[in-house]
């Protein structure tokens, strides 16, 4: 299983996709092909938090006033589900392991992992 989860819009995430060689990738576009509950939950099962795969600097994030409540796995998980931004990005599965977000560190292990 290989599959990587970006949003097309952000120059991060097509910046990283360009860098990491990603030909044997399945592709998904989560703005125009949203996430469903299945993936969520293949990803959870890899990642073991909702709260790992939540964007935290989304823009709705803010403007909803979230970083001062108190949020359950179980909300992460619905906010995911509802908006494209909560999926913090790029996500790559690569077999049994998975890597969130676009840290130096991420590109470096998924990188290491895929060569």
């Amino acid at each position: 299983m290989r599959k990587a989860y970006f949003l097309q819009t952000c120059d991060t995430c097509r910046r990283i996709l360009k860098e990491v060689n990603t030909p044997n990738f399945e592709h998904q576009e989560i703005k125009s092909n949203p996430i469903n509950v299945s993936q969520l939950e293949e990803m959870h099962q890899l990642s073991g938090s909702y709260e790992a795969l939540f964007n935290k600097r989304a823009k709705l994030y803010k403007s909803l006033d979230l970083k001062n409540k108190r949020l359950s796995e179980a909300d992460y998980r619905k906010f995911i589900l509802e908006e494209y931004t909560f999926l913090k990005r790029p996500v790559f599965m690569v077999e049994d392991t998975i890597f969130i977000g676009n840290s130096k560190n991420v590109i470096a292990a998924l990188k290491a992992k895929i060569n």
